[in-house]
């Protein structure tokens, strides 16, 4: 890194943490048929613990945005990293499925934290025209955390059974911990960052969409919710979410049930998947911010990005649900939507710090993304009720269809909705408390 490139390394260490976020959100995934047959669990059974997931984690980025605001991304994005760490490490002493799901719980309230601080961060670190890249890079490291998953979780659980797993993965948070307090600081206050770089984070503080709300400190969540430009992040997290989260948790044993995968070894088809995460991730980033370099409205550019998502989306699952019979080419459709999935999610949080100011950003991701765990409670306890119906039926992979056939739909439909509600921003004079 040059001098006037301190920011990438505050991305860097965004990126790490959330490869982190998602390596031990990824094991119980991974460890579902080994966990099921151990104590006889039913997919109704894995669906609860989901959901017991997504509630807790709904209500920890209520708490967290609000929380991260008021103390700042570095204690804040701390606090989390230390309570989901722990979290992870107690689903080795679980033996119940009510073991698991308050350990699952524990977990969910930890990792709330890490997209409202990250997302924050960027507002802090990033002028608006390398946001949606900078999003994109850490949002990447999802991918590279559930790869990374597939890596570590054979090789670990041969030597220290699953119980090591979950003890060995819990730990890495602390190591992140150690560089994270070393590394960080808010720009104005970080004495690493030359006046150069300075001067240029905080050189197009004007807003080129005008969509931006003012503020001086913080919001009240009642101002928030009153503003149309809530209420679209809000959407495209609520209908959005779940639907990654299934390919997060489930997609293992569609492969396991469809392709008789053998989840006991590496696996280079769920690789090849959630690899390609890492390049929608980027990818959908660097396309908004080539379109706003080519002079089109910040806003405009974002949803441009949406639109062509939800089109390829819908066009993907339907050839998922109703064309596939091979393995690799149900890995290669799959590896293609969920990488553009992530080009949306890119998008989404970046539109988040688009059209609010750095004060109130976490609040607002903590909403929006309370609503994506909200639709997360939901869609497993549907998704283990259809499973189970097809499963009774003979016809396991009939039901991983129709819940491909849903997701397609549900991006187009929360596309329109999103465009609807920022055709015409709510503007207020301020939101501050």
């Amino acid at each position: 890194m040059g001098r006037n490139n301190y920011r990438w390394i505050i991305v860097t260490l965004l990126f790490t943490g959330t490869v982190i976020n998602y390596l031990d959100r990824q094991v119980i995934g991974l460890l579902k048929p080994t966990l099921e047959v151990e104590f006889s669990w039913s997919e109704t059974d894995f669906g609860t613990l989901m959901s017991a997931f997504s509630f807790a984690y709904a209500i920890g980025l209520l708490i967290s945005g609000k929380f991260i605001d008021k103390v700042g991304t570095k204690v804040g994005y701390s606090v989390a990293v230390v309570v989901w760490s722990i979290a992870g490490m107690l689903h080795a002493a679980a033996r119940s499925v009510t073991g698991f799901g308050i350990a699952r719980a524990a977990l969910g309230i930890g990792e709330a934290g890490n997209f409202p601080a990250a997302v924050k961060a960027v507002s802090e670190w990033f002028p608006r025209k390398e946001r949606a890249l900078a999003t994109g890079i850490f949002n990447s490291g999802t991918a590279v955390g559930s790869v990374l998953a597939l890596i570590l979780v054979p090789v670990i659980m041969q030597s220290y059974g699953w119980q090591g797993v979950f003890i060995i993965t819990g730990a890495m948070g602390f190591i992140w911990l150690a560089f994270w307090f070393v590394l960080y600081e808010i720009p104005s206050r970080q004495k690493r960052l030359t006046k150069e770089e300075l001067l240029y984070i905080e050189g197009d503080k004007e807003d080129q969409s005008g969509t931006q709300v003012a503020s001086k400190n913080s919001a009240s969540w009642y101002k928030l919710f009153s503003l149309r430009q809530t209420w679209a992040v809000i959407t495209g997290k609520l209908l959005i979410d779940p639907i990654f989260w299934f390919f997060g948790i489930w997609l293992p044993s569609y492969f396991s049930a469809a392709f008789n995968l053998n989840l006991k070894v590496i696996s280079p088809e769920l690789m090849t998947i959630y690899a390609a995460t890492t390049i929608g991730s980027i990818a959908g980033g660097y396309f908004s911010s080539v379109l706003i370099k080519n002079g089109w409205p910040t806003l405009k550019a974002r949803k441009g990005v949406l639109l062509f998502v939800a089109v390829l989306e819908l066009i993907l699952m339907i050839a998922i649900a109703n064309f596939v019979t091979d393995k690799w080419v149900a890995v290669g459709l799959i590896a293609v939507a969920v990488a553009v999935h992530q080009a949306w999610a890119t998008n989404v949080f970046t539109m988040a710090s688009d059209m609010f100011p750095k004060e109130v950003v976490s609040s607002v991701v903590g909403i929006a993304g309370m609503s994506g765990a909200i639709g997360g409670i939901l869609f497993p306890l549907l998704v283990g009720k259809i499973l189970d119906v097809y499963k009774a039926g003979g016809n396991l992979t009939g039901g991983y269809n129709v819940i491909f056939t849903i997701c397609g739909v549900t991006y187009l439909v929360a596309w329109v909705i999103i465009h609807l509600l920022t055709k015409k921003p709510t503007n207020i004079p301020t939101l501050a408390t």
